[in-house]
């Protein structure tokens, strides 16, 4: 393998020791190449001549360390479900460095799946088949709409059997991030008390993240800020598309303000604020829509964190200070959360200027009926652009009653000609809607079909064609139609999805 294949920069590994335990990813018996992300090798410079084969295999399987490469694990620790452990740790995941894409970006190269670590707590360090694919359908999907996550590069098989209830095929992920600092990264050493080390992370992050904060004053509680609206900006895109992640716990908030970890989640089919689809979420906590109100719950965990270096002193008026102003941060999430929210909900309704407390109330009104109506949350939407081009049946068909929404339609249609005008066509205003109003998503019964086939049967198809679907959420062609329509209410309420680990 040539040195250039890879142009790694390790400033983790070079910047941040003590923050991690060098390690090495297991060899495993047979590697075979599952995926490969053509799109995602060009945009990080990659040689993907080399690389999708079985040089790529042995890599993308943990079998060869790319010259370059320092392998770690990252220590960190977490919130989960609400409760504290203060060391959990890449646990089955490897860090292998930073590689500098076409645009000169520092964009980590991480393994899922690839071994035991010494931050393992008695796990296998092994994933399988199924899940792996799952982050790549579902980060992929995220990706073309638009929202800021994690990608999976490639999937290898390993050739040897993994056992969960039944032995299962191994596979091992290589995913690709902005960088893989988490809320929990800070809390691991803010719980140790280690306000040095906090700092020095936090040091890394305005460099990482924030560099044109790296010389300004307060810039600990100016990284708070930037966290705190990267995150609003990030649950409103997924409110707007139905996402659930399943498990927010502060070890799966990044700073980076990307979508990462993609266990337990799932797309919101029947429009449902309580629906939770993650078989170890018992009580909610985690439910479509909490999700906001854990994201700000998770940003309070990081202010506490911060908190030291926000004050700049020990003196009981710096730390009243700082605690203060770290909750302004806090209590000003909500309404830099609300914003994005309206704004995306203004561009799914086919509205730009206005009143925005009318919209708020339109918005939610129409979230209303589809509620009361256990209307499709993506058809939904999407249907709203047909009403938007003058066919409202395919919307209304969508009801019990084809008259259930005639009031609220009257609204809409009343607030959107005042804005439209003559400047736009129905159809020009229409075409715009669908820009933003998905007609694909990864729908729960088409992933699990893929899954399955892949995992049981050592079959791709189902697979790829649904990674093709989802790679163009927008298009709805004839040979997008079989991944539009949801599955029944029979198989919806009792979909369960699992973390894989």
């Amino acid at each position: 393998m040539s040195a250039s294949t890879f142009r790694f920069d390790n400033t983790y590994a070079r910047d941040l020791q003590g923050f991690y335990a060098p390690w090495e990813p297991a060899s495993v018996p047979s590697p075979s190449l599952l995926f490969f992300n053509q799109e995602l090798a060009l945009e990080l410079g990659l040689d993907s001549e080399v690389l999708d084969g079985p040089e790529g295999a042995a890599i993308f399987a943990g079998n060869q360390v790319p010259e370059g490469a320092e392998p770690l694990a990252q220590a960190y620790a977490g919130h989960q479900f609400g409760g504290f452990s203060p060391q959990l740790g890449d646990g089955r995941a490897l860090l292998l460095g930073e590689v500098i894409d076409r645009l000169g970006q520092h964009r980590d190269l991480m393994l899922k799946g690839s071994g035991r670590t010494p931050f393992s707590r008695g796990g296998d360090g092994k994933a399988t088949v199924g899940p792996m694919l799952r982050e790549v359908l579902i980060g992929e999907a995220m990706h073309a709409l638009g929202i800021p996550t994690t990608r999976a590069l490639a999937v290898a098989g390993t050739g040897e059997p993994v056992y969960r209830q039944q032995p299962l095929p191994g596979a091992v992920l290589t995913r690709v991030a902005a960088s893989h600092l988490r809320v929990g990264t800070f809390e691991f050493f803010a719980a140790r008390k280690d306000t040095n080390r906090v700092r020095q992370l936090a040091d890394y992050a305005l460099a990482r993240h924030d560099p044109d904060l790296v010389e300004t004053t307060d810039q600990y509680l100016t990284l708070l800020r930037h966290v705190a609206q990267r995150q609003a900006a990030l649950i409103a895109q997924w409110m707007n598309v139905g996402f659930i992640h399943g498990v927010m716990n502060t070890d799966n908030m990044t700073i980076s303000g990307e979508t990462i970890d993609y266990g337990p989640c799932a797309f919101m089919e029947a429009y449902d604020p309580e629906a939770v689809f993650s078989s170890i979420d018992h009580g909610g906590r985690y439910a479509y829509g909490n999700q906001p109100l854990i994201a700000r719950w998770n940003i309070a965990r990081l202010a506490e964190t911060l908190l030291p270096l926000i004050a700049k002193g020990e003196s009981e008026y710096a730390v009243a200070k700082a605690v203060d102003q770290a909750t302004e941060v806090i209590d000003a999430f909500p309404e830099w959360y609300a914003a994005a929210l309206l704004r995306g909900q203004k561009e799914k309704l086919g509205l730009q200027s206005g009143d925005d407390k009318l919209d708020r109330a339109l918005a939610a009104d129409w979230l209303t009926l589809l509620h009361e109506h256990a209307v499709d949350f993506t058809l939904g939407w999407r249907r709203l652009a047909d009403a938007a081009g003058g066919d409202e049946m395919p919307l209304r068909s969508l009801f019990p009653h084809l008259q259930a929404p005639d009031a609220w339609l009257a609204r809409w249609r009343s607030r959107v000609e005042s804005e439209r005008g003559h400047a736009l066509g129905e159809s020009e205003w229409a075409e715009r809607m669908r820009r933003v109003n998905p007609a694909v998503i990864p729908r729960n019964h088409r992933v699990e079909e893929a899954l399955s086939a892949a995992s049981e049967r050592e079959d791709l198809a189902p697979f790829r064609r649904l990674l093709n679907a989802i790679r163009r959420p927008y298009d709805e062609t004839q040979d997008q139609a079989e991944y539009t329509e949801p599955a029944g209410a029979e198989v919806t309420a009792c979909y369960r999805t699992f973390c894989g680990t």
